[in-house]
């Protein structure tokens, strides 16, 4: 599936600006992204429930612009189950087959192929139940078998789990990651939700305000971003993000530390920039090997894990991953160290400019 030049206005209000964006057969790509984005936009823009202001949409090489819905070769899933309740989980199932307007299929096609959408979905033992007589995941897995009989070029889910509990959404993740798994067909999947955007994504869109902020896997998402947003949308706790300027000695500096640029880009010392950096990149450490210094202002137990919100010896504060059972509280003197180019420098446009070191600590 492609997307070329493709961009979408009501009157004056651009909703969203001119984006490329190419989906590979078998490839799981999720939208990530704030309400009102634009996200649900691409997906009706796709499926033909939108018109496409400008560009090309292209679904199994077929340019598709001028297709009416039926005919698009694609399958959406929605946030509402939308079942029809005086039907079975069999009739719910086989309805999309059996109101198609192609060539009539036997009975014994449809039969068939209604008892390999169950068995996908692992809903074979509910065939003769009413949607009453199921669970909120067992409705979303009918949803999703009733996409799968099409046999569609592209799977387009808008937000599926977010009608879910939060363990459900756990277990229905993992399940719909089996059934792409089978299927093996083109995704589209539209979520505010970035834990499911980075645990199931093969390729994460990040947008805002309409435009597309970065495209790239997760673990590029997260070590990488391309700018602030992408930084702090992505992670939690997310990025720390604080001012940052130059000595004398052309050195950018954060929280007592002199920054060492790792890559081979200049930063132009004169610039305004901003210092980045990840809970998960920092460590508290002995005095002898730290590279910052302050105090914990809060606690925060996760379980697994504490963050403590460390305020600096310039003001500025960061979040710092620290063992579950860390005997540190509030009012407490830390000292911290940092993962060789844990610190990011963005530029006065917030875009990603490089990633440095910590040198030292000054004393």
């Amino acid at each position: 599936m492609s997307l070329i030049g493709v961009a979408k206005s009501y009157g004056d209000v651009e909703v969203l600006r001119p984006f490329d964006l190419q989906v590979a057969e078998g490839e799981f790509v999720v939208l990530l992204g704030p309400s009102g984005c634009g996200k649900s936009t691409i997906l009706k823009m796709i499926a033909g429930l939108e018109e496409a202001t400008h560009g090309e949409i292209h679904v199994a090489g077929d340019l598709v612009n001028y297709v009416r819905p039926r005919d698009r070769n694609v399958a959406m899933v929605f946030q509402n189950y939308a079942l029809y309740p005086h039907m079975t989980v069999r009739e719910n199932i086989a309805f999309p087959l059996r109101m198609s307007r192609r060539p009539r299929l036997r009975r014994s096609t449809i039969d068939g192929r209604t008892l390999e959408a169950a068995e996908i979905v692992d809903l074979t033992q509910y065939l003769d139940r009413k949607p009453a007589q199921l669970s909120g995941g067992q409705r979303q897995r009918v949803a999703l078998a009733r996409a799968i009989i099409r046999q569609p070029a592209v799977f387009l889910m808008d937000e599926p789990l977010s009608n879910l509990d939060a363990l459900l959404r756990a277990d229905m993740r993992t399940s719909l990651l089996d059934v792409h798994s089978r299927i093996r067909k083109a995704t589209l999947y539209v979520t505010h939700d970035q834990i499911e955007a980075m645990t199931m994504a093969d390729r994460v869109v990040v947008l805002n305000d309409g435009r597309i902020q970065q495209v790239g896997e997760p673990h590029e998402l997260y070590t990488a971003p391309a700018n602030t947003f992408v930084a702090q949308f992505i992670g939690s706790p997310r990025m720390s993000l604080h001012p940052t300027s130059a000595g004398p000695d052309g050195l950018f500096r954060f929280g007592g530390a002199s920054l060492v640029i790792d890559e081979d880009i200049a930063a132009d010392p004169a610039a305004a920039m901003t210092v980045g950096v990840r809970p998960s990149a920092l460590r508290v450490t002995d005095a002898g090997d730290a590279c910052l210094a302050g105090r914990v202002r809060r606690r925060d137990y996760l379980g697994s894990d504490s963050y403590l919100e460390v305020q600096l010896s310039d003001g500025s504060s960061v979040m710092v991953r620290t063992d579950a059972d860390s005997p540190l509280e509030s009012g407490d003197d830390v000292h911290v160290d940092a993962e060789p180019g844990a610190f990011h420098l963005f530029d006065e446009a917030g875009d990603r400019v490089c990633s440095a070191s910590a040198r030292s600590r000054e004393r």
